[in-house]
């Protein structure tokens, strides 16, 4: 697979949402393929309705010859190349197919053939832009530069390429981390999300570890780099998408066998059925026009369709609701699946944390109301999402905060402020405990162990130097995922598994409210796709539902992959093969139920489809079958499975899979 990676520029990368330079995305039209085949569609449906009316041949007939240069130029060419390779191409045949189709009169059948080949060859030379596009993206995740210290305490910038294991790097407030490594001094809050999906930031102090792309807080740290730039956890996530992707391959490889199989087995019956009888002393004409009748009735114009028409309504109605399936053969897949692999921050939970306890000491004089009041007002000023969290808490509650001074923070330890006459301290337990100080303290504690064992996240409110009471912060799930999560287990036949980076305390609370009896927590990214790959060595269809960089891998891993696109990663989302742009998480059942009844559309489609060629190719080959009524079996079975596939398109349709 050739590499779709460029290195990264010097300099240090510019501020935005993820660290790095802006990504140039692909636009459609700048692709060949797509002009091509926009051209082609414009010319056909501009033939169409000045043929159908009866115009005169000069005004369409022109229209038509453009439509066959502009889509059937570029399969042509390859399949011309293939041909010198030994290796009969079925773009080629399809070609050869629409141009006898011409050759017989039967124009608006070859060009509508071209038209839907030259659709499809644009859309997957769109797919492998974009993926190329988006782990190009990821790279930016990663700052371009770092500041290097010297053995004399002074700074260097240097490339991020030019680490070496042992450096010393310099992370101030607000930067992105440039390698893996531990922190040899400092104090702060990493947001790492984007390698371990956890919804809050992680206190870093000497000896912990951090990744390469996470984002520092308010503390500036030293950092030992422990691995080569080219080997952290960014680096291999891109390398695992990119081999994941290339696992599909062998899928795409028996699809080319059968195709050439079809190819050689069609041109040889064609040119038997016109050889034979000439050779047997049959007019020129009457060989001639039976092997174009055959060349039209055997043409796959009925199985081409009895396929794409019900999957491209599919993907059309999915679309309507939310769920942007990015091509046919994905909607197909979809219905295979029989393992689903949930991620839990930001999928199975809204990703926001909120304050879920309020818990004030026994004795210490304050109540519920008055315990958020002075967390709320000492936390106004801080920037932290457990801030936030605490203060939206009081508002929903229409507490009044009363003004907040001589504000300071400590990355890692939390926040304190002077309320009114009283001086208090939000932070963690860890931090604001210490061990054998009283009996309030020992309650707090007891408290806050509690509420972690649950699952949520212990912040204590201290006020005049004693424990006032505990606040537990939890990610809230989300609005019927317990809904969705047992339509997954009916559809599938088992229980949908739960991979997360997160701790394994909150991600068993989380398991248990949504109805997921298998966890495992605690996964960086590779341990995600590891997951995923056991599923599949198993012989599991693993559909895998993510949002974040971290879950790429895993998704591009998977049989299936889907992304939710509105708090999504733009490598998840680009990296999946569906994604849920209303990020509405019921969908995901109601697309994997439409996908099944696409597949028996399509199934009953090629039954009929088979049934037609089979009985016309017969006929022509038995006895003497007119051309008119060869083309009138033909495109009459072609009608009839195209509009049969088209059903799907009514609302009704999705009303039924998602009920």
């Amino acid at each position: 697979m050739t590499s779709v990676l460029a290195p990264a520029p010097a300099g240090r990368a510019a501020p935005g949402a993820a660290g790095g330079a802006p990504r140039r995305r692909t636009r459609v039209l700048a692709l060949p393929e797509a002009r091509w085949a926009a051209a082609a569609t414009v010319c056909f449906l501009l033939a169409l309705p000045l043929h159908l009316t009866g115009a005169p041949s000069w005004t369409w007939g022109p229209l038509y010859a453009l439509t066959y240069a502009c889509g059937g130029w570029e399969p042509g060419l390859a399949g011309l190349r293939a041909l010198r390779e030994r290796t009969l191409d079925v773009d080629l045949l399809m070609v050869v197919a629409a141009l006898g189709a011409a050759a017989i009169g039967q124009v608006t059948d070859g060009a509508l053939l071209i038209v839907i080949f030259a659709t499809s060859g644009a859309l997957e030379a769109l797919a492998t832009a974009r993926t190329a596009d988006s782990v190009r993206g990821l790279l930016d995740l990663a700052p371009a530069s770092a500041a290097r210290l010297r053995a004399d305490g002074t700074e260097e910038a240097v490339a991020v390429a030019e680490l070496a294991v042992g450096d010393t790097v310099l992370v101030r407030p607000g930067e992105r981390v440039g390698a893996d490594g531990r922190v040899l001094s400092g104090a702060s809050d990493v947001d790492q999300a984007t390698v371990t999906g956890e919804p809050l930031p992680v206190a870093k102090e000497p000896g912990d570890e951090v990744f390469a792309g996470t984002l520092n807080g308010t503390g500036a740290l030293r950092v030992r780099v422990g691995r080569d730039p080219s080997d952290t956890v960014i680096a291999r996530i891109v390398r695992m998408v990119q081999e994941a992707s290339a696992t599909k391959a062998p899928t795409q490889l028996f699809v080319e066998r059968v195709e050439q199989r079809y190819a050689l087995g069609m041109v040889a019956a064609t040119l038997a059925v016109f050889l034979v009888p000439l050779s047997l002393g049959a007019p020129l004409d009457g060989a001639l026009l039976r092997a174009m009748t055959f060349m039209i009735v055997a043409s796959p114009c009925a199985v081409v369709l009895a396929t794409m028409p019900p999957l491209l309504a599919a993907v059309a109605i999915a679309g309507r609701h939310g769920v942007l399936v990015k091509s046919a053969v994905v909607m197909e897949r979809l219905g295979q699946v029989d393992a689903v692999a949930l991620d839990k921050t930001g999928t199975l939970t809204e990703g926001t944390p909120r304050v879920a306890d309020v818990r004030p000491c026994p004795g210490s004089g304050v109540d519920e109301g008055t315990l958020l009041t002075l967390a709320a007002a000492a936390e106004h000023a801080a920037e932290h999402p457990l801030a936030r969290a605490v203060v939206a808490a009081a508002r929903e509650r229409g507490l009044a905060l009363p003004p907040a001074e001589d504000f300071a923070a400590t990355p890692g330890v939390g926040v304190t402020a002077t309320v009114g006459d009283r001086t208090v301290a939000v932070g963690a337990p860890a931090r604001l405990l210490p061990a054998g100080a009283g009996a309030g303290t020992a309650l707090a504690d007891a408290i806050a162990g509690e509420l972690e064992e649950g699952g949520r996240t212990a912040v204590v409110v201290v006020v005049d130097g004693e424990p006032a009471g505990v606040l537990g912060v939890a990610d809230r799930l989300r609005p019927g995922a317990a809904a969705t999560v047992s339509a997954l287990a009916s559809l599938t036949g088992s229980r949908p598994l739960l991979l997360t980076g997160d701790n394994p305390r909150a991600a068993a609370r989380l398991a248990a409210e949504a109805g997921v009896e298998e966890v495992r927590a605690g996964l960086l990214p590779q341990e995600k796709a590891a997951a995923v790959r056991e599923l599949a060595a198993a012989g599991r269809r693993v559909l895998v539902v993510g949002d974040g960089v971290n879950d790429a891998p895993a998704l591009a891993a998977a049989h299936t992959g889907v992304a939710l696109g509105k708090v999504g990663s733009d490598l998840a989302v680009e990296t999946a093969d569906a994604v849920v742009v209303r990020d509405e998480l019921a969908t995901v059942p109601a697309v994997i139920s439409l996908s099944r009844r696409a597949r028996r559309l399509v199934v009953g489609n090629l039954v009929v489809a088979g049934v037609f060629i089979a009985g016309l190719v017969v006929w022509d080959l038995a006895g003497t079958l007119p051309l008119p009524l060869g083309v009138a079996g033909h495109e009459g079975s072609t009608v009839v499975v195209g509009l049969n596939g088209l059903r799907l398109l009514r609302e009704a349709a999705w009303k039924r899979a998602a009920g």
